[in-house]
């Protein structure tokens, strides 16, 4: 069942079915410099280059309207190449403008182009022991509408949770 998140690509190569997007270049950079970031289809990386400021409405009304139609394409591209496409997993964080305001903006994009499809997010949620930056309940307070409207399955990841399992797990 490899074949449900994975193209194979020639010599027995498995390319994720990912699109990575983000409205600055530099985590692109970043995953791309890693040591999985050749795994990648490099046609599936879209990104900006003013980012979002930890700003929602830049996500979902400026920044994020402005590269959406990118992503779709990609999105679009990837969902042609499936064989039986059951639906979309969407993986980003509530607390900042990308993640909260323009993942937001793309869920209901492909819920208008795929309604009969299932939307399924693992939605970090920010904690202020992880972060300081004040706006971010205010960010994932405004993707909860969002959500509730467009996503069938919504998981809920805390953030705090999370950090303290990688400090103890990855020491």
């Amino acid at each position: 069942r490899i074949s449900v998140y994975y193209n194979e690509a020639t010599g027995g190569r498995y390319v994720p079915r990912a699109v990575l997007m983000d409205l600055e270049p530099g985590t692109m950079d970043s995953v791309r410099a890693g040591p999985y970031g050749q795994i990648f289809r490099p046609d599936n990386f879209v990104f900006g280059q003013t980012g979002a400021g930890n700003n929602w409405a830049k996500g979902h009304y400026t920044e994020g309207a402005e590269l959406i139609d990118s992503v779709l394409d990609v999105v679009r591209k990837e969902a042609e190449s499936c064989d039986c496409l059951q639906g979309f997993q969407i993986s980003h964080s509530l607390g900042g403008g990308t993640g909260a305001g323009m993942g937001t903006l793309l869920i209901s994009k492909i819920r208008e182009e795929y309604p009969d499809r299932i939307m399924l997010t693992f939605s970090v949620v920010p904690s202020p022991k992880v972060s300081d930056t004040v706006v971010e309940p205010y960010n994932a307070t405004l993707s909860v509408h969002q959500l509730v409207e467009n996503a069938d399955e919504c998981f809920c990841i805390d953030n705090e949770a999370l950090y303290d399992i990688c400090f103890r797990t990855l020491k």
